[in-house]
């Protein structure tokens, strides 16, 4: 299946049903009267976040999509009926922007979330409906009210706890591989992964969470370069950044502060988010060298730099647990911030 996070879409909501013009006619009642039923409503437009999708694949061969027309009144006061109502499903954490592309409508972060996109059009009053002592036989009806008709755009930012980030060709699908059941392409030339990858990793019985792999950042991505920054929009819902570094590059420091810089210039929090910085592909150096580079790139960078292999599993599973550890931290700490606060009293 590919994978496609951003498309464009059209709705429209269903017009209402026409009321009727009818007068009651039988045998013996000479003056029926006015017996013209109501318009049903048309039907809505919604959009509902659902579990397992994880692209936007669907919205890429069909964009229109239209709500049931409500069904027109009849006579002997039969109304008509109700336009069914479509539901868009998504996957979790698609946003739903207006036609400009900034304004956000919706945001589905949860699953089962539901939003109205475009209200059907009422229905139109019968002609029983204008009956009264001074016009006891109406010959007029309301046609029923036009639905909405919207353009949108829906973009998927991907719901994971940690992201992976780093310059192309640093082994981060070779990671994902090596924690997760994710088996995203692996290849030795640069921009082998084209789009993200989610995998889940197993720390205990029980505790697991969503990791992350991006396309590689370049020099010059905020500004286009190779696939830009689109692609960063999937962490901003990340707890935590996993920094990984190629250890055979000559300058890891310069490695380092180009991803930085792109992610500073591309904003939206990324830069505050708590970072883990590791050198990857040390099963291709000595120990004695691979303790030199993180001693040189910790002084560098002031942070603390971890030591793993993607291939060789080395140091993997230490990872592993801090990030796990630094996403139950952070869980806690927002279990706290959501509590009602509530002043204490003898």
């Amino acid at each position: 299946m590919k994978f496609l996070d951003q498309t464009k879409i059209y709705v429209r909501s269903g017009n209402g049903g026409a009321g009727a013009v009818s007068f009651r006619r039988e045998k013996f009642i000479p003056f029926g009267g006015p017996d013209g039923g109501d318009g049903g409503r048309g039907g809505d437009v919604w959009i509902e976040s659902a579990d397992g999708l994880n692209t936007l694949i669907d919205y890429r061969y069909q964009q229109h999509f239209k709500a049931q027309t409500g069904g027109h009144g009849m006579g002997q006061n039969r109304h008509g009926a109700n336009g069914e109502s479509l539901v868009l499903k998504v996957p979790t954490g698609t946003q739903v922007l207006d036609e400009d592309k900034e304004t956000i409508l919706a945001d589905l972060d949860k699953p089962g979330m539901r939003v109205l996109l475009a209200r059907g059009g009422n229905g139109g009053f019968g002609n029983a409906y204008f009956k009264s002592s001074v016009n006891q036989a109406p010959e007029h009806a309301n046609p029923g009210l036009e639905g909405e008709e919207r353009t949108l755009w829906l973009r998927l930012k991907l719901i994971a706890d940690a992201g992976l980030v780093g310059l192309p060709n640093a082994g981060k699908s070779t990671f994902l591989r090596a924690v997760s059941g994710a088996t995203p392409k692996v290849a030795d030339y640069p921009f082998t992964t084209l789009h993200p990858h989610l995998g889940v990793v197993t720390v205990g019985e029980g505790e697991r969470f969503v990791m992350a792999d991006l396309p590689g950042l370049i020099e010059g991505a905020a500004e286009g370069t190779g696939l830009g920054t689109r692609f960063l929009g999937h962490v901003e819902r990340c707890v935590a950044l996993v920094h990984l570094i190629d250890a055979t590059d000559e300058d890891p420091a310069a490695a380092y502060e180009t991803v930085r810089h792109e992610i500073e210039v591309y904003g939206a929090g990324l830069d505050e988010k708590p970072e883990i910085v590791a050198l990857n592909k040390i099963d291709a150096m000595t120990r004695e060298e691979a303790e030199e580079k993180r001693e040189s790139l910790a002084e560098a960078i002031g942070k603390e730099v971890r030591l793993v292999s993607g291939v060789s599993g080395a140091g993997v599973r230490d990872l592993v647990n801090e990030i796990a550890a630094m996403l139950r931290e952070r869980r806690v700490e927002e279990r706290k911030e959501a509590a009602p606060q509530t002043d204490w009293a003898p």
